[in-house]
């Protein structure tokens, strides 16, 4: 992988993982295009994951260290109760994670018609969202935190947006809008960093281990960085104005050429 192809790929994970479109996806189709497959894919993908949580931790600081400061205290307060309808969410991406994880990545390499099918499936979504008038709740419960945690869960598939499953999910659940988005934002904070923590303690980003240069790597977590802290704010404010119909649009087209060209 070039440097320029690393750039490329870095701004287009930043701007497609908070926008509900799927960066998974988006990586798929621009890796094919420029030839990129395997480990050296793979490790890449899991550096500018990495990269857009360090922008989500950049945008939303004030939440987050609210919740830092709430949780440690170690009461019973609404910052802990937060906290843990946050790991309540994680248990379904965990087990996905630790029980199917060989079986997710031979799905990355199965070629570009199940990207674009998932496109289709978020398009769906990201419709009835748009659609629907559920009766709306001041607050989102455990037992929401969790469907929303199913919902990232299937999102492990390529193609299949993350955050337009996860926000879709809450606001079909009832959820306020702006709540929801921000909600799976921070969600996905712990899962990408431990599964980055765990590569590099395995020497995943060593350029003998993934075949990508440190150059490349540092070029594509820097891109992936800014433009993630630019889209994340972005879409919250898209979240509250509700215009997701046209990120549907967006998806239903990608998908249809995905699968007609792939």
């Amino acid at each position: 992988m070039e440097w320029f192809e690393a750039l490329v790929l870095g701004i287009i994970q930043g701007l497609t993982e908070f926008l509900p479109v799927s960066s998974s996806g988006h990586l798929q189709i621009f890796s094919a295009l420029f030839g990129l497959e395997g480990e050296e894919n793979l490790t890449f993908a899991v550096a500018v994951h990495a990269a857009t949580v360090c922008s989500t931790i950049v945008i939303l600081w004030k939440e987050v260290s609210v919740l830092f400061k709430g949780f440690f205290v170690f009461k019973y307060n609404d910052e802990m109760v937060y906290v843990l309808k946050i790991f309540l969410s994680m248990i379904p991406v965990a087990i996905v994670g630790f029980c199917f994880k060989d079986y997710v990545e031979t799905l990355f390499g199965s070629g570009l018609t199940v990207v674009g099918c998932m496109l289709l499936v978020t398009a769906v979504l990201l419709s009835f969202a748009y659609y629907a008038s559920p009766r709306v709740k001041e607050k989102i419960s455990y037992r929401d935190a969790f469907v929303i945690g199913l919902a990232q869960a299937c999102a492990v598939l390529p193609g299949l947006s993350r955050s337009g499953s996860t926000i879709a999910t809450g606001i079909l659940l009832g959820n306020k809008k702006e709540a929801v988005a921000k909600f799976s934002f921070l969600m996905v904070l712990i899962p990408i960093l431990g599964e980055a923590l765990l590569d590099l303690m395995k020497g995943g980003f060593s350029a003998e281990a993934s075949g990508i240069s440190t150059m490349s790597l540092l070029v594509g977590f820097m891109a992936a960085f800014v433009s993630g802290c630019i889209a994340c704010r972005w879409m919250i404010n898209i979240v509250k104005k509700g215009k997701l119909i046209w990120f549907a649009l967006y998806c239903a087209i990608v998908g249809i050429l995905t699968i007609v060209l792939g």
